[in-house]
């Protein structure tokens, strides 16, 4: 007679190899201003403002000894003041945008990169910036840890 494996235990062994993940994301909204340069689009070259919706996601395969994949404050934290350094900015003139178009796909990449030297976690193994401009487009940019 076979006897059968807990399921739990194969979603274990799947786990550890790397399948599937836990995600955390905590998401934020500030105003900056921009315009783009470069091309011709129309009021788009004209200073203006965005109200942006920023989405952090962390993935991890395990979980630290008190179930977390990472400290939900430790996340709040750090993404707020990434936040607080682009409210109210015109990112043309900050350091990290020059001689790049203020799009929001170099956008995301800066702030998911400036993320990564924030958030410390020995589990972390993606981690992601998802970043809206408005309620129809949005940009995203995904490194490996």
């Amino acid at each position: 007679m076979q006897t059968k494996k807990p399921l739990h235990l194969d979603i274990f062994k799947r786990i550890k190899k790397g399948r599937l993940m836990y995600t955390v994301a905590v998401k934020r909204d500030f105003v900056a201003q921009h315009f783009l340069v470069g091309g011709d689009w129309g009021r788009e070259n004209q200073k203006h403002s965005h109200h942006y919706q920023l989405e952090l996601q962390l993935e991890g395969d395990k979980l630290d000894r008190h179930g977390f994949l990472v400290d939900i404050m430790d996340i709040e934290t750090n993404l707020e003041r990434q936040v607080e350094y682009f409210r109210d900015q015109t990112l043309n003139e900050l350091p990290e945008f020059e001689g790049l178009n203020p799009s929001i796909e170099h956008f995301s990449r800066i702030v998911c990169q400036a993320l990564a030297h924030r958030i410390r976690a020995s589990n972390i193994r993606f981690l992601s910036v998802r970043l809206w401009e408005n309620e129809i487009a949005w940009a995203a940019f995904r490194m490996e840890l």
